[in-house]
């Protein structure tokens, strides 16, 4: 089975746990767990990184399935090696860079399968260990190997036994994937100077085509030789200095390798191997590894330490951890200690000040919950990533960007998402010149003739005749409904620019929704070019044809609810709030059979509600706008307890960049962003009897739910700063000043809880009400 993001490069019930487990418990940081998410279908990785770090320095298991997109499986019994880059979470691989193998025994250069691990550098493994910032594990030639980090190094420490040993230094490794064709690296090299540094570069073709990276390694004790291996596993002569070529690799050898623990630094660039020298003598300046590890862990304190929880169950505490961690691993830092990076223009800049350039940015995944957790979370750090982003806006050809990664525009997923991130940021106060995004958002919403990716197709007859033909188009129903969100995410955006007159067709044409919604069945559904709608029908199919989807990784049932800015527009259109109510119970309560051809990605299905995927994630919560409040309080809070484990297979879809992580984070806490741009947050079912957030400038937000227990999720009421609180929302402006938020909890429902018109949550300014 290949999902769409392949092919471009029900949930399992648990118990419900007993009453008494939601017994108060001191308030201390609880220890993430960082295998979470690298079973199952999570793709994270557990090694070593600081937040936001450009280095991300962890074991490899395999290359070649799709759980193992991050590089690593927690099913796997053999590690290839340690590289220097990964993704979290994401439904595409790439990345994998300059693999480092401690070993012995007889040099091989090919690593093996997992199946036959002895027939190549794969080493098996036992007493792995992880925490923020640092990981350790045993290889089975008897080499203990730690790795730490700073922002744009790798450390690692490496204790052999007495007697010879090697490090290979593999720039061949990289993630393979069945759909890959042609050369996947162009260019490579490696060289060693007369300092005993080696540098390498490569060019890489995966799923960011044309991808650059560059290194710079330094040893604590010097090799006894170094052998240079070119195409084909050439060995290059003796003495030679470097090799050149599409796949190359260094073995450097040690003659009593355990004589002492060999250190390795490795300093990484995007821009070239100058700036990777550079980054390695800023940030790596001395060879104690402890000292290293204590300073990541003092560099992840502060971050995992910005929500804390009390109550709940040791295991719920575990999952919220580790949540709040996977939250903060991307966007990833992208630019080299002196400023300098590579645009989406492909040429290299400098920034000045305290500017930083980021890359890996899920944004059809981290719109809708990342990105609104850290403007709460970490305010500096979103003023510093909306600045990037506006710079990515201006230097791309594509416009406002969907998915940069490292220098490239993948034009992964649907939409330019990018606008919502800036425009939900300028809602809520985050200083930046969004008027300088503006011109390029403008052609990307407004010219045709600015070039396409794959997000962009079909934006012609989108604006021509109102929605994407799903008869010309491939998932033309998913980009009507996501280029209308984008739509009124960009008029934001003129309204910075005071383009007056393209705020207004902005807004109007961000109705679009309505022309692929027909009304006399209350689905969203493809329609072709000609106006009519394309028969057979089936809500649960994922095309109108075997070879042919009309939805982004999803069906007409979960896109239908895709109207994350205009919800009471489609409740007027569905004809009310009784029968927008019973529509959201029909998704709930649906068969949860798929079709043969769905892809994997649309998983935690509660009837055809689909958690493990995002386009769902903001559903739960509409309930609040037909004045149901109570039943998002019930389905949240069998969410936060059926979709999440303190395990490996703990997160029960792609991770995305810290997506599924985000919602666990703020769903907990009682709260979410179904239209970020709002600058809103719909109420719903904390899941801990206490909680505090960090919210900036000194300010902290608390949570409390009194009468909290696993069988009394519904909210009787609330009160912000001790005074009444009626309504089922609470704006962004009034948390970020601080303050006590307290749910009064019950085994009953408050069905009047707000279900008064004026307690729902504020209709979008310009849209239907």
């Amino acid at each position: 089975m290949i999902s769409r993001r392949m092919l471009l490069a029900g949930s399992g019930a648990l118990a419900l746990t007993a009453r008494t487990t939601f017994a108060a418990t001191p308030r201390t940081t609880t220890a993430p767990d960082l295998f979470v998410g690298t079973g199952g279908h999570g793709h994270t990785y557990p090694g070593a990184t600081l937040p936001f770090g450009m280095v991300q320095l962890s074991p490899d298991t395999d290359v070649e399935r799709w759980d193992a997109c991050s590089g690593y499986h927690r099913t796997d019994t053999s590690i290839i090696g340690f590289s220097h880059t990964h993704l979290s979470g994401t439904g595409i691989g790439d990345m994998l860079d300059v693999l480092v193998v401690p070993t012995r025994g007889p040099v091989q250069l090919t690593p093996g399968t997992l199946e036959d691990p002895g027939a190549g550098y794969r080493q098996r493994f036992s007493d792995e260990h992880a925490e923020p910032g640092y990981y350790r594990v045993a290889l089975e030639t008897g080499v203990r190997a730690e790795l730490t980090v700073t922002e744009r190094t790798g450390i690692q420490r490496h204790v052999f036994p007495r007697g010879a040993g090697h490090v290979l230094i593999d720039m061949s490794h990289l993630i393979l994937d069945e759909s890959d064709r042609g050369v996947l690296i162009d260019e490579a090299s490696l060289a060693i100077d007369d300092s005993g540094t080696l540098t390498g570069s490569r060019r890489v073709f995966r799923w960011a085509k044309g991808r650059r990276i560059h290194f710079a390694m330094q040893v604590s004790r010097k090799p006894d030789r170094i052998v240079f291996y070119g195409d084909g596993d050439v060995a290059q002569a003796d003495g030679a200095r470097g090799v050149a070529g599409k796949r190359v690799k260094a073995v450097l050898h040690y003659d009593d390798a355990g004589a002492a623990p060999i250190m390795i630094r490795t300093g990484i660039s995007g821009v070239d191997v100058a700036g990777a020298r550079a980054n390695l003598a800023a940030e790596a300046r001395h060879w104690d590894f402890d000292r290293y590890h204590a300073q990541a862990a003092k560099r992840w304190a502060p971050a995992l330490s910005a929500v804390t929880v009390e109550g709940g169950t040791p295991a719920q505490r575990t999952i919220m951890a580790s949540a709040l961690y996977h939250a903060q691993l991307a966007p990833t830092l992208f630019s080299d200690v002196d400023g300098r990076y590579l645009g989406l223009d492909k040429q290299v800049h400098r920034l000045s000040g305290k500017d930083r350039a980021y890359s890996t940015y899920s944004m059809w995944d981290t719109y809708r919950a990342l990105h609104p957790l850290l403007t709460l979370i970490e305010p500096k750090r979103t003023a510093e990533l909306v600045g990037d982003l506006i710079r990515q806006t201006q230097q791309s050809r594509y416009g406002p960007p969907v998915w940069p990664l490292q220098g490239i525009e993948t034009g992964c997923m649907i939409g330019w998402h990018s606008v919502s991130v800036m425009a939900e940021a300028r809602a809520k106060g985050v200083r930046a010149d969004y008027a300088a995004a503006w011109p390029n958002v403008r052609r990307r919403s407004f010219d045709f003739t600015m070039p396409d990716l794959d997000n962009s197709l079909g934006i012609e007859p989108y604006d021509t005749i109102g929605y994407v033909p799903a008869d010309k188009v491939f998932e033309g129903v998913s980009r009507t409904l996501e280029y209308a969100y984008d739509d009124y995410a960009s008029a934001h955006l003129a309204d910075a620019a005071g383009a007056t007159a393209d705020a207004a067709r902005l807004r109007k044409r961000s109705g679009n929704w309505r022309n692929v919604f027909d009304s006399t069945i209350n689905f969203a559904r493809p329609k072709r070019e000609d106006g009519t709608w394309i028969e057979p029908y089936d809500p649960v199919a994922l095309g109108h044809s075997a070879t042919w989807r009309d939805y982004t990784e999803s069906n007409s049932w979960q896109a239908t609810f895709l109207n994350q800015h205009d919800v009471y527009g489609l409740i007027a259109a569905m004809g009310g709030d009784a029968k927008f109510e019973a529509k959201l119970d029909a998704l709930f309560t649906a068969s949860s059979v798929l079709p043969k051809d769905a892809p994997p990605d649309i998983s935690g299905l509660v009837g055809q509600y689909a958690h493990g995927n995002e386009p769902s994630h903001h559903v739960a919560y509409m309930y609040a706008y037909c004045g149901a409040a109570w039943k998002t309080q019930a389905m949240v809070r069998r969410l936060l307890t059926e979709m999440y484990k303190d395990a490996p297979d703990g997160i029960i879809g792609n991770d995305d960049c810290g997506q599924m992580s985000a919602w666990f984070v703020l769903s907990a806490l009682g709260l979410y962003p179904v239209d970020p741009v709002s600058a809103n947050y719909v109420l719903g079912s904390p899941l801990f009897d206490r909680a505090e957030m960090r919210v900036g400038n000194g300010r902290t937000l608390v949570v409390e739910a009194r009468g909290n227990a696993p069988d009394r999720p519904y909210v009787q009421s609330v009160t912000w700063n001790r005074k009444p609180w009626t309504k089922s929302w609470i704006a962004h402006a009034d948390i970020v000043r601080g303050g006590r938020l307290v749910f009064e909890m019950s085994d009953k429902p408050n069905r009047n809880f707000g279900r008064a018109t004026a307690d729902r949550p504020p209709a979008t300014t310009g849209v239907s009400r």
